[in-house]
């Protein structure tokens, strides 16, 4: 058994430069979906939902690849934290990732139930579409925005502490997430400052990390 471990190679894993164009497919995949979304909502009651399904059908369709890209732009922070990580910043910047992801998808889901809902040919179709449109949005505007403004102060406050990311990126990060925070709008469209924000800093990263061009001797 010993010689077995010794021979053997282990390799340690790296993240990939590539990895961090996650931010960027999650920045323009969740903004699209929102967008769909936002545009196909019922103002009020009575308003019609139904004649939006094929738009509606695409922001649930894009949802899920976003949030997938989201996980990746979470390990590409981490990785770049390396040893400087601190446990208590990392808990709440992991777990408020986690908490907006999962309430994403919960508003998503509702949004599914709405579209179903409004395809029957019976039943009080205008209240439940309704009903479902409030609850669609106090999940994603009271709930996820917030712990999307958690994760970014999570963040700011150890990119200030550790110096990895330039001091002017740090506090746009903080204002912006105060204003997450304190903004109370059951517009979907408040929800696009985090995926701008995302695709920001995974831009930013993916130009620091380039490597550098060798010219020719």
């Amino acid at each position: 058994m010993a010689e077995i471990r010794g021979d053997a190679e282990f390799h340690r894993l790296s993240t990939p430069r590539a990895a961090a164009v996650a931010g960027v497919v999650f920045g323009l995949l969740f903004a699209c979906s929102i967008v769909l979304l936002r545009s196909a909502l019922p103002g009020a009651p009575g308003d019609p939902w139904v004649s939006h399904q094929r738009q509606i059908t695409t922001a649930l369709i894009l949802a899920p690849f976003a949030g997938i890209a989201f996980l990746w732009f979470i390990g590409v922070i981490r990785d770049r934290l390396g040893e400087l990580e601190d446990r208590f910043f990392s808990t709440v910047f992991l777990g408020s990732g986690i908490l907006f992801l999962a309430m994403t998808f919960v508003s998503m889901a509702l949004a599914g139930g709405m579209l179903a809902i409004s395809r029957l040919t019976t039943g009080p179709q205008n209240d439940l579409v309704y009903f479902g449109r409030e609850v669609m949005l106090h999940v994603n505007n009271v709930y996820a925005v917030r712990m999307a403004g958690v994760f970014m102060i999570s963040l700011g406050t150890i990119w200030l502490r550790t110096g990895l990311m330039p001091r002017w990126l740090a506090v746009t990060t903080y204002l912006l997430s105060f204003a997450l925070l304190v903004v109370v709008s059951f517009s979907l469209w408040v929800t696009l400052v985090f995926p701008a924000w995302v695709l920001v800093i995974s831009v930013y990263i993916l130009a620091m990390d380039r490597p550098p061009s060798t010219s020719p001797d």
